[in-house]
């Protein structure tokens, strides 16, 4: 390393400059990173990430866990962060949106990954550990929520939400049923009968998923959202890959999971309105774009938002994801807080966001949105 490259002792985030190590420090990064997130998914060094030319180093580690979701991002946020800044390690357990805030508001980690906001109740219990100061909410994450199927010979599928709903509540159980065949005449459907898949584990996709089925149809859904799977599983599997894994293998299976696991997998056309829109990151943002911030929002860096899961517009895919990186307004220790928003501000970063959205098919959170994020992330102490 150069000698214009010190850290301070203190370990704070120093900028970009000469920042680079050698190729076999870089590697280790990204190895680390891998192994950190559990992503399937690795990044090579030759394709380590872009980063800003003002991106901030720290020295020493930070630890994140939750969102599965999150999982491939996070391997290549930290790959490109790490293969960026030596010095600096970046741990995230994918243990599910539930474990990740449970662990963030015990102190277990520096921040966690979540796909369902901290709700107030949850921002009073993590309190304590934030030094009496409130949590914040950063939505860095946008991304389609896959509905993905196991039928030979058929690629994809239309489905109302009124049809979606009965089937994950194990009223429709044949793939030839009606309601089945008449939004899709051109396909053959087998007499075959449908197994669903959900999560066994405190899930975020899962509260978003269900917001979705109990806001879209509400008749046909009468569950409240949650992150624990409302009815007797006929099938479950932990995380996303562990869906998109049962749904594989099981012929006749469905099931539903972040965009980035659903690849080479047949997937579901959603209804809305009077057409059915395929999932794509451009018609997902559009729901984001729309949605107001939460009224409940403990302070103005608060940036959770109201999602309208319900929407009927035109072209939009309102099955969406928006998962939040939740930190700490004020952390007992300048060190942590720190490099949290060293780190953070790579997250939001257009490189970083851009590097995301390769590896993912995740929407890159626009300008607007980045400039509250930033405020918010300047404002951590």
């Amino acid at each position: 390393m150069l000698p214009s490259n010190k850290r301070t002792k203190t370990g704070a985030p120093r900028h970009r400059g000469a920042r680079r190590g050698a190729a076999s420090a870089a590697l280790a990064g990204l190895l680390l990173a891998v192994t950190a997130c559990g992503s399937d998914q690795a990044v090579p060094e030759s394709a380590a990430p872009a980063v800003p030319e003002d991106l901030e180093c720290f020295s020493g580690s930070l630890s994140g866990a939750g969102s599965s979701a999150q999982e491939n991002a996070m391997t290549t946020w930290i790959a490109g962060y790490q293969s960026a800044c030596e010095e600096s390690r970046v741990y995230y357990n994918s243990i599910g949106s539930g474990g990740g805030r449970s662990q963030f508001i015990d102190g277990a980690v520096a921040f966690a990954g979540t796909d369902a906001a901290l709700d107030p109740a949850e921002n009073a219990d993590a309190q304590e550990r934030c030094g009496g100061s409130d949590t914040l909410n950063l939505p860095a994450y946008v991304v389609p929520i896959a509905v993905v199927f196991n039928l030979e010979g058929v690629d994809s599928l239309n489905l109302r939400p009124e049809t979606l709903a009965k089937i994950f509540n194990q009223e429709i159980t044949r793939w030839d049923h009606p309601e089945i065949a008449e939004a899709n005449p051109d396909v053959d459907l087998p007499d075959k009968a449908i197994t669903p898949v959900n999560r066994s584990d405190d899930s975020g996709t899962t509260e978003n998923f269900t917001n979705y089925l109990h806001q879209a149809a509400p008749k046909a859904w009468p569950h409240e959202p949650g992150g624990q799977w409302p009815i007797t599983a006929y099938e479950s599997a932990q995380g996303n890959s562990g869906i998109a894994d049962t749904v594989k293998r099981a012929k006749g299976a469905i099931g539903y999971v972040e965009m980035s696991h659903a690849h080479g997998m047949s997937t579901v056309d959603l209804g809305v309105g009077g057409e059915f829109v395929e999932i794509s990151p451009e018609a997902a943002a559009k729901v984001v774009a729309k949605s107001p911030q939460r009224e409940e929002n403990p302070s103005e860096y608060d940036l959770a938002l109201n999602l309208d899961y319900g929407t009927t517009e035109s072209g939009t895919y309102p099955l969406v994801l928006v998962s939040y990186e939740v930190v700490c307004l004020d952390y007992p220790d300048d060190q942590t807080a720190q490099r949290v928003k060293a780190f953070m501000k790579y997250v939001v970063s257009p490189e970083g966001q851009q590097a995301v959205s390769e590896e993912t098919g995740s929407a890159p959170i626009s300008d607007d949105l980045r400039g509250k994020l930033l405020e918010s992330i300047n404002a951590i102490s």
